[in-house]
């Protein structure tokens, strides 16, 4: 008989145990956000330098004063509320640089926003002035559904949008406003 009690309260320790043991959650999630508002970021960087690199091939180099990092959203992202200079290399390492008074990376998309004065140069001297550029990390596409300005070896076209690899050999103005020959 009292191993039967025995038997019956070890049980029942181990039953509560058990009971207490999976009623817990991990609350480090939430001891994290303590102190957080749900509009602030994660984190925040200066002097930033990122350099993406494919097969060991430098394909891409970001450089930004400041970021702020909203990793803590569903639809997360990087924002650089003061510019960037983005540098898109190519196969042989020329070089096609853009820069913008602001942009957002979207981590989930891998698009980059570039609004603000953007302006694209590529290693022919062809050049892009737009108020925003989308560029397709994954595509490595640029395109924009804004007015848009291209100059390329004579001519100045202006239209309502653009549409281009990141080596601007498929450039392409869309909806075309106005185009002139510059003498070079």
């Amino acid at each position: 008989m009292q191993k039967h009690k025995l038997h019956i309260i070890k049980n029942t320790v181990i039953a509560f145990a058990m009971t207490l043991f999976f009623a817990c959650k991990s609350n480090l999630k939430d001891v994290k956000q303590i102190g957080m508002s749900a509009n602030d970021p994660v984190g925040v960087s200066d002097s930033i330098n990122l350099k993406y690199t494919d097969s060991g091939r430098l394909s891409a180099n970001l450089i930004s004063p400041k970021m702020y990092d909203y990793s803590n959203r569903a639809f997360a992202y990087s924002e650089f509320p003061e510019g960037v200079i983005l540098h898109l290399y190519d196969k042989n390492d020329a070089k096609t640089t853009i820069i913008s008074d602001y942009a957002i990376i979207y981590n989930n998309t891998d698009l980059i926003d570039l609004r603000g004065n953007v302006i694209a140069a590529t290693p022919t001297n062809d050049s892009l002035f737009a108020e925003q550029l989308y560029y397709d990390q994954t595509k490595e596409w640029l395109f924009t559904n804004l007015p848009a300005t291209y100059r390329s070896k004579g001519y100045v076209t202006s239209g309502r949008g653009f549409d281009s690899d990141k080596d601007f050999k498929k450039a392409e103005i869309l909806g075309v406003t106005g185009q002139f020959a510059v003498q070079e």
